[in-house]
């Protein structure tokens, strides 16, 4: 076995919930009037402008083809205007919360499915006597009704402030797009008053639910990937048997003379010949039937402070959580941060890299921090890394990164 690779569980580290994205999108505060128009430009283009890579930065463009920069630019100017497109929502619109209104409405949590009625909850009017009282309520993605004919703008109109709000409360709302995931915002308004709500528009998920069983073996399997290090991969299914007699192993095999691994619970699959690390993870944790998989290098080795189970306790005591981190001999707790700078269209932003930076404790587990990435020892959530995969392209150059 490589003397780099004996993997100890000093302690159980670290945690990452997967980044599903790095493109973030501004979140709204959803009890809203909306900016003007030209006020919304300047507060969002402040962080659209050029970001700017500090100390030893790597400039990608640097490293294009000669001759070939334009043409490439021109195609990721493409492909990043369709992936907005594609990410981005109305719900992300900034929306700003009127001062003293009297308007009431759900400012979190409205969610319907794609074209299905659904009441609006909280809608009333909150006012000193008056003769008469009006409201509209209108929507661009969807109609209202309250009785008969369904609009896009809805007026209610009453003497009376208690038959008012009774009519608001029966006013449904049915969306005429569908989309796995989309939103409408809807605009209220009195007299001068006016507020602007969002409407979640979402099919709503299956659960993924994995049968726990009645021991670890039930809940946890073994995933590595080889090429080149038949010796070491025995060392690690020996070393393994000695402490987990019963989990399944799936080893994902890329070698140029591909040998047959003996031993019960073994799973091997052949790959092609030097596909990549990459590829070998996707296809290794494609084939994990069980809640969690562990991650290990084929040259590591199990030893006595080897304890899945402490990685296992952090996880199922922190559900947000989709990866937890051990340690390695030779490597100790290797973790990072990523930080992402958007920047814009047109050349890319900046991502950051900083080593040793961990956020904060997780609850219940003051030795164990939230980082953004972890050595390749660690206990992921199946369908969260399924969810997100690994670079087929990334062939070798990955012994740096979790996730």
């Amino acid at each position: 076995m490589s003397k780099r690779a004996k993997p100890r569980l000093l302690v159980v580290l670290v945690v990452l919930s997967v980044i599903l994205n790095l493109y973030m999108f501004y979140q709204c505060s959803p009890e809203i009037s909306v900016l003007p128009e030209k006020r919304v430009h300047e507060v969002i283009r402040t962080r659209q402008d050029r970001c700017r890579c500090l100390g030893n930065a790597v400039n990608l463009k640097d490293h294009l083809p000669t001759g070939q920069y334009d043409a490439i630019v021109k195609r990721r100017a493409e492909e990043y205007r369709k992936h907005n497109i594609r990410m981005n929502s109305i719900l992300n619109t900034l929306i700003m919360a009127p001062p003293n209104s009297p308007l009431q409405y759900p400012i979190q949590g409205f969610t319907v499915v794609p074209l299905q009625k659904t009441p609006i909850p909280g809608l009333a009017l909150h006012v000193e006597k008056r003769q008469n009282y009006k409201v509209t309520l209108s929507v661009s993605r969807g109609v209202l009704a309250i009785e008969g004919e369904e609009q896009t703008e809805i007026t209610v109109q009453s003497t009376s402030l208690a038959d008012l709000n009774d009519r608001l409360r029966r006013i449904t709302y049915t969306s005429t797009v569908y989309r796995i995931t989309t939103g409408d915002l809807a605009t209220f308004r009195f007299e001068n008053h006016k507020a602007v709500f969002p409407i979640v528009i979402q099919l709503p998920s299956v659960p993924v639910l994995y049968d726990p069983g009645n021991d670890i073996n039930s809940k946890v399997t073994i995933a590595t990937k080889t090429f080149l290090r038949y010796p070491e991969l025995q060392t690690l299914i020996s070393s393994t048997r000695n402490y987990y007699k019963d989990m399944k192993i799936i080893i994902a095999d890329d070698n140029l003379e591909p040998q047959k691994v003996n031993g019960s619970n073994i799973e091997q699959y052949f790959m092609p010949p030097a596909q990549g690390w990459f590829a070998g993870r996707n296809l290794a944790i494609s084939q994990v039937t069980t809640k969690y998989f562990l991650w290990v290098d084929d040259d590591y080795q199990f030893t006595d402070e080897t304890k899945i189970e402490r990685l296992l306790e952090v996880m199922e005591s922190t559900p947000e959580l989709d990866v937890v981190g051990g340690s390695v001999e030779g490597h100790g707790q290797f973790i990072f941060s990523l930080v992402y700078e958007e920047g814009d269209g047109e050349e890319g932003g900046c991502l950051s890299r900083q080593h040793g930076v961990k956020f904060h404790s997780v609850p219940g587990f003051s030795s164990c921090y939230f980082t953004s990435g972890v050595v390749n020892f660690f206990l992921g959530r199946t369908d969260s890394v399924r969810s997100v995969g690994f670079d087929p392209r990334l062939k070798r150059v990955a012994h740096s990164g979790g996730i």
